[in-house]
């Protein structure tokens, strides 16, 4: 029954395309519908269904996803406060300096960069961005349509850099994938299996992802210079820093730069860092006097929307790919990606195009939940190096939310904007930003170096050494229990 497992995957995505409904609620009604159809065919027994449950509990048991509702209440903090603001209208008069004609443009990406790694979601930066540089744009004159993709451009850097949530996520069901991917290869004697490899973490795909980061950062600050160059220089006129403005530009890219540094080397983990960045700003809400009582309510409102919908879709895209587990949809990809063994990059670059396609109508979370789990494990059981593909993924992912017209960055940035310019003016002025993102793609595709230059963990185990005399008799006396002195002597023989 494989192929009725793909037919339930392309009914759910019909029903999300065409009714609006959430996704979660498409997701468990298919599960529904293809249960019944299951157990009425016979395909699988209810022992089955009966793991479900502890499945889901042992997901939610797993501290990163304790970090998830901390960095939605991080994104809502950043939402409803002004410290946004004060970061872009100080970057805005320094950069005057440097840069007038596009000191705007570029004070906007850099408080992207700022907000990156703090911010819950692409949807939550983008909102944030919308409201505070959006309007900055907006007051300079700047036409609809080049606010509304440099809006777009500038809240998917939440997807490549560290420590954001998608990155976070996404090497959470790497290092699944990754395991499935090494049992799978040793199971079927593939070449793969010979080297030892060693399972991916979060960290390993949070060093990856640095110098690709970097790379598409700049590309689009020179995108965006070069595109104002015809500005005139009144544009940005020159202002002095209120001290507000400039603490904040003291204070909080030190901070957010130090969290980034420990958590990229493994000395903080994902949550505690976004629960340091949680107690950090409500302490300034608090201080500045605004986060009020009524401001307060908004937040944890926002804050508990968004987690609650990330966990039901957890729930629901779990609950789907155990039934497609159930349907063996999984084996029939696996043989599918297999059959393309002697070419494995071909095979990557396939399931890279698949990603791309879904993410015309999911977004990075319900890729991640849903789509990887199923097409990662055969593709890592042919390539050893995870971080790498997980850092290809995360490209993908951004071209997904910015390529136009379905882009989900795209369309949303378009509704916030009065009135809504053409999509077609839109994709012009997106144009530039897309060709850096395919060369900064094809790059790393080319050259897997990129993503090893900043990991410190090696990609395979070091082999085991034979043990001599000595050592194993220093190891049996550690393994030892300690003399306490207490023990009675050995009585005397008669």
């Amino acid at each position: 029954m494989p192929w009725l497992g793909l037919a339930l995957l392309a009914l759910a995505l019909a029903l999300m395309m065409t009714t609006g409904w959430p996704t979660y609620a498409v997701l468990l009604g298919t599960c529904t519908i293809g249960a019944l159809a299951g157990l009425a065919l016979g395909a699988f027994n209810l022992a089955l269904l009966q793991n479900l449950p502890w499945r889901i509990v042992g997901l939610l048991e797993h501290d990163l996803l304790q970090a998830l509702a901390l960095y939605a209440l991080v994104g809502a903090l950043l939402n409803r406060l002004s410290l946004a603001g004060y970061l872009y209208n100080g970057l805005r008069k320094v950069l005057a300096f440097v840069a007038p004609r596009a000191a705007p443009e570029l004070a906007g990406m850099v408080l992207g960069l700022l907000l990156a790694p703090m911010n819950g979601s692409v949807g939550a930066s983008l909102l944030t961005l919308a409201r505070t540089a959006g309007q900055g744009w907006a007051s300079e004159g700047l036409p609809a349509a080049r606010r509304t993709a440099l809006v777009a451009v500038t809240s998917t850097l939440g997807v490549i850099v560290p420590p954001s949530l998608v990155l976070l996520l996404l090497g959470d069901a790497m290092l699944r994938a990754h395991t499935e991917g090494m049992n799978m290869a040793r199971e079927l004697a593939l070449p793969s299996a010979s080297a030892a490899s060693r399972v991916v973490n979060t960290q390993d795909i949070l060093q990856a992802a640095l110098v690709p980061a970097a790379a598409l950062l700049l590309g689009w600050l020179a995108v965006a210079w070069f595109g104002a160059r015809s500005k005139p220089k009144s544009a940005a006129p020159r202002e002095p820093l209120e001290r507000r403005e400039g603490w904040t530009l003291l204070v909080v890219p030190s901070l957010i730069g130090a969290l980034l540094v420990l958590v990229t080397l493994g000395k903080v983990r994902a949550v505690e860092g976004a629960a340091a960045a949680c107690v950090l700003l409500l302490a300034w809400g608090a201080v500045s006097r605004q986060l009020t009582r009524a401001v307060l309510r908004q937040v944890l409102d926002d804050a508990m929307a968004l987690t609650g919908a990330l966990y039901a879709l957890l729930v629901a895209a779990t609950t789907f790919s155990l039934l497609l587990r159930g349907f063996g949809t999984d084996g029939l990809i696996a043989r599918l990606m297999l059959s393309l063994q002697d070419h494995p990059v071909i095979g990557l670059a396939v399931v890279l195009a698949v990603l791309l396609a879904f993410a015309f109508v999911l977004d990075a979370f319900e890729l991640i939940f849903l789509i990887v789990p199923i097409v990662m494990p055969p593709v890592l059981a042919q390539l050893d190096d995870a971080a790498w593909i997980a850092t290809l993924t995360l490209l993908v992912l951004q071209a997904g939310f910015l390529l136009p017209p379905f882009g989900y960055a795209l369309v949303l940035a378009r509704g916030q904007v009065k009135p809504r310019p053409p999509a077609a003016a839109v994709a012009r002025v997106l144009m530039p930003y897309l060709a850096v993102l395919a060369a900064v793609t094809m790059l790393v595709m080319a050259l897997p170096q990129t993503t090893r230059w900043l990991r410190t963990s090696p990609t395979a185990l070091a082999p085991a050494e034979p043990m001599n005399d000595e050592a194993v008799e220093r190891l049996m006396r550690e393994m030892a229990p300690p003399d306490t002195g207490d023990s009675a002597p050995p009585p005397e023989e008669k």
